[in-house]
C-alpha cells in the first residue's frame, strides 16, 4: 500500500483523536488547531512543517521523523521525543506547554525553546549545545550528564543545573542565576 504524500497543505480544526490520521509523508504542511492527543504518529514523516495551537499530548512518536518542525502555542504533555527517528531530528518551540516530556539522549543542538512552560522535562544525556531557553519556566526539569555548552538561559527561570553533572562551558546565565549554579 502506498503511503500518502501531502505537500504544502494547511490542515485545520481536525480532531485526529476521533478520526483516522493518515500516516504518511508531510512536507511544508501547517496544522492549525488540530487534536492529536494520544494519537499514534509512529512512522509518520514531518519535514518543514508547523503545528499551531495543536494538542499533541501523549501522542506516540515511535520512529516518527521530525525534520525542521516548529511547534507554536501547542500543548505537548508527556511527549517522548527520544522515540522519534533521530536522523535529521530538528525541532523548535514557541509559546508551548511541554510539561512531563522527555528528550533523553537526543541531539537537540541549537534547539530554540521560546516562552515555554517546561515543568519536569527530562534532559538526561541530551546534547543541548547552543540551545536557547528564552523566557522559559524550567521548574523540576532534570539536566543530568547533558551538554549545555553555549546554551543560553539568561531569561529563563526555576532551573536547577549541577555543573558537576553537566557540561556548562560558555553557557550563558543572568548574574542573579549564578547562585543556582553555585548553590551546590
Amino acid at each position: 500500500m502506498l503511503r500518502p504524500y501531502i505537500e504544502n497543505q494547511k490542515i485545520e480544526n481536525q480532531n485526529f483523536a476521533l478520526t483516522l490520521f493518515n500516516k504518511g509523508d508531510y512536507e511544508q504542511c501547517t496544522f492549525v488547531n488540530c487534536n492529536f492527543s494520544e494519537v499514534d504518529l509512529g512512522t509518520a514523516n514531518f519535514s518543514e512543517c508547523e503545528f499551531v495551537g495543536c494538542n499533541l499530548s501523549m501522542a506516540s512518536l515511535e520512529k516518527t521523523t521530525l525534520n525542521e518542525v516548529h511547534f507554536s502555542q501547542c500543548k505537548l504533555l508527556g511527549m517522548r521525543f527520544e522515540q522519534c527517528n533521530t536522523f535529521l531530528f530538528t525541532v523548535s518551540f514557541s509559546n508551548c506547554v511541554l510539561n512531563h516530556s522527555s528528550f533523553y539522549k537526543l541531539n537537540t543542538k541549537s534547539t530554540r525553546f521560546e516562552h515555554c512552560t517546561m515543568y519536569e522535562i527530562e534532559f538526561t544525556e541530551t546534547n543541548l549545545t547552543a540551545a536557547t531557553f528564552d523566557n522559559c519556566d524550567l521548574s523540576g526539569t532534570t539536566f543530568m550528564r547533558s551538554n549545555l555548552e553555549k546554551a543560553n538561559f539568561i531569561t529563563s527561570r526555576n532551573f536547577n543545573i549541577d555543573p558537576e553533572q553537566n557540561k556548562v562551558k560558555h553557557a550563558k546565565f543572568a548574574t542573579a542565576q549564578l547562585a543556582l549554579l553555585l548553590g551546590k
